[in-house]
């Protein structure tokens, strides 16, 4: 069943962290899978990791792109209520920390439908590969805390987020009032690449130090 089955942690201990980063990762992926990919590469000291592991290694079970259905809604309820759950404890149990919610691919994507609940809002959203899950006619919620920095990206041609869903999703969070940079990478592979976890590891440097992301990053 999707939704949260455990949580691999990693990085500084919690209570020693200055900023606290979830990192989601994608269908048919795992946490493993995105230390290997993203935080061995990452250089901001003190921040503390919580990788949760999706059941049968997915969030959903329907591709990003499809309509959304009575299963789609029941299974993306389950890991967006999980997933609103574990941002709320981390800023109930260590106020004042500013948490990163991140994703790649379909954890990019249940990044963004937790952003667009108003649930339990961030400090800032990282999705890497990302897209609105179902098509524009759903009724998908829409509340968006402005201001929210949001930093999406996608690859030219992906096989998974086509550019037309990316775009549409930067077009919802500029009208819900992100502070949005994007960036679209031609002929990049489904995976994440050097610029994309340079501007990840700048918005931890940012909130780490205090300051809202510059999303100053080279592309």
């Amino acid at each position: 069943m999707p939704g949260i089955v455990d949580i691999q942690r990693l990085g500084v201990t919690v209570d020693r962290a200055r900023v606290l980063c979830i990192l989601l990762h994608g269908r048919n992926q795992s946490p493993e899978a995105m230390e290997a990919a993203v935080l061995r590469h990452l250089s901001t000291p003190d921040v503390a990791f919580a990788l949760p592991r999706a059941g049968d290694k997915c969030w959903y079970t329907a591709l990003a792109v499809d309509p959304l259905c009575a299963k789609t809604w029941a299974e993306l309820g389950t890991s967006l209520g999980h997933l609103a759950t574990l941002v709320q404890s981390l800023r109930d149990q260590f106020p004042g920390r500013a948490v990163v919610l991140a994703g790649f691919s379909q954890g990019a994507c249940l990044a963004l439908e937790h952003a667009f609940t108003g649930k339990a809002p961030p400090d800032a959203v990282v999705a890497l590969t990302g897209c609105r899950v179902g098509v524009a006619g759903d009724d998908r919620p829409s509340q968006l805390q402005r201001g929210l920095p949001v930093y999406l990206s996608a690859g030219q041609d992906d096989p998974w987020i086509p550019l037309p869903a990316f775009a549409q999703a930067a077009i919802e969070l500029g009208a819900g009032g992100a502070t949005l940079r994007m960036d679209v990478f031609p002929d990049r592979p489904h995976e994440v690449s050097a610029a994309e976890i340079g501007m990840l590891d700048s918005v931890l440097s940012d909130l780490a130090a205090g300051r809202a992301p510059s999303f100053g990053g080279a592309r």
